[in-house]
This record gives C-alpha cells, structure tokens and sequence, in this order.
C-alpha cells in the first residue's frame, strides 16, 4: 500500500504484524484491544495463516511458547489483566530465549479496573511481568503509524536477540483512528538455526527448554542472558527529543502523554518558557543517557503518566537523582489535559513543585 489509509490504532497493529510475516495468532477477547483479534480472525485465513481464539490467556500465550519454539513469528494481544494471566508464560519464553511480539493495549487498574485508557502496566512491563531474571523489549507508540511501524520493528528485535518484545499501547492509541502509511514499514529477516522444525536426519536434534536442574548451567545461562541485554540497551535505545536544544525543564511523557505534553509544550514557549520533551519510544531499554545529557541543562523534569508515577523512578535513576523530578498525572482511564501540563510547567518554571 503506497497511499495513506484510515485505520483504527489496533487495526494498524494487526496488519502490521501480517505485514511482518506473522502468520499464527492466538488470543482471548477483552477491551479495549479486541479488535486485533476479531481483525486477525478475519486476516489469517485468508492467507493461510492460523487465528485461533484460545480457551484462555494463559492457553494463548503457551500456544506461542510453541509456534515460537519452531521458529515461526508468532503474536498474542491482551489488556492489563490479560497480561497478568499471561505472565507465567512471558518468563517461560525468556527462560527458552524465544522470539514472540506480545501486545498489551492497556485499561485501569489495579484488578478489573475500567475499560478506559492506562498506563499502569509500566511496571510489569519494564520489570519483567513474570518470575526470575529476564528482561523484554518494549516499545511504547504514540500514534496509529507508530503502532504499525513498531509492531514490525518489535518482530524484528525479538528474532535478533531471541526474547519477547512487548508492545506497551494505551487504550487511546488502540482505539483512536489516523492515517496510516504502510510502504513504509520495513520487515527484516533472521536465520533460526537453534528452531525445532525437524532434522530431517541432516543436523543434530534442537532442545528449547527453559528447565536446568545443575544451578552452575542455570547462573551461566542467566549471565550469558544478561550480557545480551546489555548489548541491546547499547543498541536498540529509540527516543525522541522535542525543543531540548535550550530547555530549561524537561518534560518526559510516552505514549498519548506524550502527544497532550507537546500541546503544552507550544504553548508554554508562546508564553517565554523555555520546555521540552524527551519521549522514550523505548521504555526498555530506557533511554538514560538522553536524560541523564539533559539533566546537565535542565533544572527540572516532569513526568507525565497515567499512572501513579511509575517511570518517575526510572528518570530518577536514569539523571542519578541530579534534578528534583516532579509528577503530572491522572489515573483510572484519566488523561492529563494540556492545560494541566502547562499549568505544571508553570508551577516548575516558577521553581515549585508541580
């Protein structure tokens, strides 16, 4: 497709990820993200893919586990207790080092919460979501194009390092619909020699197994494992930065925080004060060096979150606690307006707290 088409932001991550190579999908209805599923159940067998709705969150993600083992692109989507169901699973392929895209298109919490947007699941997101020591890349998108373009480039990073790539949504991103261009999603390929596909009596047999009884063969996996990690927070760091050449404050939102924070951002240089923003794309890896350069320049940040402050702690780290950083928020399926923004920007270019 050349042309811009209208989509709905779950739509665009469902064609995305055909667009991919995925051709298996296994999921379970819950708003706000069931829209992908009902779009795949149409898609895939269509193309000869395998959409099957399973009898549970916690079905769906090990029959990813599984298609995942053969080397195939596979995906699952859920809301925020969805995840949480699927959370076994998610330290399950880690602990196999497999490649799979999970979509967490998030609603209130904590327990059942609403079906309105959140960004509450930061912390199961960026921490690891499930037991033991492992990590997952994910990606944060903050426009209906971004949700395509990162659905593609979450397969990507996954097959390239062997782990889950999440994407983090939150419900207004998956509902609200843009122009979408999809020429420009670009798909890269990766050979899969460790895949269980079969030997066809012309290799030695393949084992993905996450189970090792000898605690030394246990702690060598889990270090070799953490050293890739490293590689990729070298590597694979994607931020944006807005107006930051001369911010005095910095402004630090992701997703459709961010999109309302660059709203008050114009409208706080209108009025003479000199804000940015820094944008993580990537909430892990997060993007510590771009924070910690401008805490060199800035005298204060402000998280914008719909959350209780989740990533608060993250910039802090990220700066070594160098500036004061200070909380802009509404939770519950709230959204912080732009005039809240700016009236924070206010409160901290006036040197109070916001």
């Amino acid at each position: 497709m050349s042309e811009k088409v209208l989509m709905k932001g779950n739509e665009a991550i469902a064609e995305a990820a055909i667009l991919a190579g995925c051709r298996h999908y296994f999921g379970y209805p819950i708003t706000p993200q069931t829209e992908i599923a009902a779009y795949m159940a149409k898609k895939m067998p269509k193309i000869g893919g395998c959409f099957l709705q399973a009898e549970s969150e916690i079905a769906a993600i090990n029959m990813v586990y599984g298609v995942a083992g053969a080397g195939k692109r596979v995906m699952t989507s859920s809301s925020s207790p969805g995840i949480s169901l699927k959370s076994e699973g998610l330290s399950y392929l880690a602990g196999s080092d497999l490649p799979a895209l999970v979509v967490n298109v998030q609603r209130g919490g904590p327990g059942l919460g609403g079906i309105q947007p959140s960004q509450s699941d930061y912390f199961q997101a960026t921490k690891g979501g499930g037991h033991g020591d492992y990590k997952m890349i994910v990606l944060a998108p903050s426009s209906v194009q971004e949700m395509a373009s990162l659905t593609v480039k979450g397969f990507d990073l996954a097959d390239k390092y062997r782990m889950t790539a999440m994407i983090l949504a939150d419900g207004t991103t998956g509902q609200m619909m843009e122009p979408v261009n999809l020429s420009e999603v670009e798909v890269q390929h990766y050979d899969k020699p460790w895949a269980v596909t079969g030997t066809k009596m012309q290799r030695e047999h393949n084992i993905v197994n996450s189970l090792f009884l000898e605690p030394e063969e246990l702690e060598k996996n889990n270090f070799a494992r953490f050293e890739r990690y490293k590689t990729i927070e070298e590597n694979e760091v994607m931020v944006e930065e807005y107006l930051m050449d001369d911010a005095e404050l910095c402004v630090v939102a992701f997703g459709i925080a961010a999109r309302v924070s660059k709203n008050a951002i114009n409208e706080a240089r209108k009025k003479g004060i000199k804000v940015g923003l820094i944008r993580p794309i990537t909430l892990w890896p997060f993007p510590k060096k771009a924070l910690l350069a401008a805490a060199e320049h800035v005298k204060q940040f402000i998280s914008v979150e719909l959350n209780m402050g989740q990533m608060v702690e993250d910039i802090e780290l990220a700066t070594r606690c160098k500036r004061p950083v200070t909380l802009c928020n509404r939770v519950g399926g709230m959204i912080p307006s732009p005039a809240q923004v700016l009236a924070a920007i206010e409160e901290a270019d006036k040197g109070g707290q916001a």
